[in-house]
């Protein structure tokens, strides 16, 4: 079935599938490592690229690409590159389009890890990173300079929840011939398409809404063009952070729920967000969904829904939120999001714990912020949940 024209919710369903030999219903699990030749010519004819036949897992594998090529429909790109983790998406896409002296300009509140590796690992091969706030774009203009190479931002940001004008980026990013790549995890291609906006290349961690059950690790990134695809899954392929065959089936099974997890947990958060915003004991809440947040406006325009994170600080602080969060019953107390259960965490001390304490600062981690992932409970539990945890603060 061609799925191009159906609706969002049908490709969750049918995105990506392909007839198997005896007519499964559901995308097989093809757990192999690697694949028999119809004769010596075919096996030739597949690695010379004339023939589309699989070699070997870690190069393709028929469950991955089911799962890559639905993706790639949800974001309405070229194709898709399914990796091990988000940590294996991001690390692809840094090896295969930066290099010595290359310049990145980043969300400065970008998730922990994908920073450190530039601050820490990459920068010793002499790549070299600047991180702003993106959600001002004059920030980004100053920050570039003649060997700026790409513009990598995340939006909502994890865990400030600031937003980035993504059409406003790719304008900047055209004009100066940057690469523009959008994690999108937080929002899934379900509330905002990066690619659409003028993104070049769009990420995922899996693990949190696309997969939402909190039981497999992965990761995905979608470019708009051909030319990016192939470098990065080239460079996938020889760093052989590929996908397991497995964890593409359980992703798949969990995106086909996607839209009702997400409509579900945001309308959940709403309600969370506005009980947090007006308890005497919390000094501010960021929720797109709140008019009191700073790019209300711009969240309306760009994503088609608020999603379900959450940062908010209570008014006595780091010592207060840590009594909180030791006395939460229902939400669970720990990293991680976009799964059915509310996961509540503190990213200064956890997620972002390698940041420098200067940096989280400037990047608007505060200590006394926490991270709440709304999950889809009855709504009226999570706010008694929260309720009889402030009362304890």
């Amino acid at each position: 079935m061609k799925t191009e024209k159906l609706g969002f919710e049908s490709k969750l369903i049918h995105g990506g599938e392909f007839e198997d030999q005896f007519g499964s219903a559901t995308v097989p699990i093809y757990q192999t490592s690697t694949f028999k030749f119809k004769n010596a010519q075919h096996g030739a004819d597949c690695f010379a690229g004339v023939s589309e036949g699989y070699i070997y897992t870690r190069i393709a594998n028929p469950t991955i690409r089911a799962l890559e090529k639905l993706v790639a429909e949800l974001e309405n790109g070229y194709d898709g590159i399914a990796t091990s983790s988000g940590m294996g998406a991001i690390t692809s896409i840094y090896m295969s389009l930066l290099s010595n002296e290359s310049h990145l300009i980043s969300t400065a509140a970008v998730y922990g890890p994908a920073r450190v590796i530039l601050e820490k690992d990459l920068s010793r091969f002499g790549v070299q990173a600047s991180f702003v706030n993106t959600s001002d774009l004059n920030a980004i203009k100053s920050a570039i300079r003649e060997n700026t190479k790409m513009l990598y931002i995340e939006t909502p940001a994890n865990p400030t929840m600031e937003l980035t004008d993504i059409r406003a980026c790719a304008e900047i990013a055209k004009k100066n011939n940057l690469i523009l790549v959008v994690d999108n995890t937080f929002a899934t291609p379900y509330l905002q398409k990066p690619l659409d906006l003028g993104a070049d290349v769009v990420l995922h961690s899996v693990t949190k809404f696309l997969n939402g059950h909190a039981d497999i690790v992965g990761g995905v990134i979608v470019t708009r063009e051909k030319e990016l695809y192939k470098k990065i899954r080239h460079m996938m392929v020889y760093m052989g952070c590929n996908m397991d065959p497995h964890q593409a089936y359980m992703v798949i099974r969990g995106l086909k729920t996607l839209s009702l997890r997400v409509e579900r947990a945001q309308l959940n958060a709403q309600k969370v967000a506005e009980f947090l915003i007006a308890h005497p004991k919390v000094a501010w809440v960021k929720y797109p969904g709140l008019t009191s947040h700073p790019q209300y406006q711009l969240a309306k325009q760009q994503m088609s829904g608020f999603g379900s994170m959450i940062s908010f600080g209570l008014k006595g602080g780091l010592e207060a939120g840590r009594k909180l969060m030791d006395s939460v019953q229902l939400a669970l107390l720990a990293v991680s999001l976009g799964g059915v259960e509310t996961l509540i965490q503190h990213p200064a001390s956890m997620t972002h714990a390698s940041v420098s304490n200067e940096e989280k600062l400037k990047a608007g981690i505060t200590d006394d912020l926490v991270r709440l992932s709304v999950g889809i409970e009855n709504v009226e539990d999570i706010i008694n949940d929260l309720k009889q945890a402030l009362e304890k603060v």
